[in-house]
C-alpha cells in the first residue's frame, strides 16, 4: 500500500501534470504587456491591450519570432526585471542557466542569442 501511494503522488506531482505555461508582465510600468513561456520548449509570445478603429479595445498578440521560437526540450521560465522602463523580459533556462532577452520588435516577440555566465579560475 505504501508504494501505491508514493506512486499515487509522482504521478499527481509529476511535470506532466504541471501548467504548461508561464505568464509574466513587462516592467515597463506604463505597458500593458504579458509574455507567455512555454515551460518546455521556451517558445515566447506576449499580448497587451490596444484600441482599433473606436473600438472599446482589443487584444493585440505577439507571435514568436526569431530566437523566440521553440528550443530544445529543457526547463524555462520568465523573469522581469525591476527596471520600470524595460520593455522586455528575460527567458531563462533553469536547467542550463542560459539566459536571452526578450521582448516585442515590430510585430513579433524577439530574443536574444542564450547566454551563461562562465566559471573563472
Amino acid at each position: 500500500m505504501k508504494h501505491f501511494i508514493t506512486g499515487i503522488v509522482l504521478v499527481i506531482s509529476s511535470p506532466l501534470m504541471a501548467a504548461p505555461f508561464e505568464f509574466a508582465p513587462a516592467p515597463q510600468t506604463d505597458l500593458n504587456r504579458i509574455y507567455r513561456i512555454d515551460r518546455v520548449t521556451g517558445e515566447v509570445g506576449a499580448c497587451q491591450y490596444g484600441q482599433k478603429d473606436g473600438s472599446y479595445g482589443v487584444t493585440i498578440c505577439y507571435s514568436a519570432g526569431e530566437g523566440a521560437g521553440p528550443s530544445d526540450a529543457s526547463e524555462y521560465g520568465l523573469i522581469a526585471s525591476r527596471h520600470e522602463h524595460e520593455a522586455g523580459v528575460f527567458r531563462v533556462d533553469y536547467k542550463t542557466g542560459a539566459m536571452s532577452i526578450c521582448y516585442v520588435f515590430e510585430d513579433h516577440v524577439v530574443c536574444t542569442a542564450p547566454e551563461k555566465t562562465s566559471k573563472k579560475p
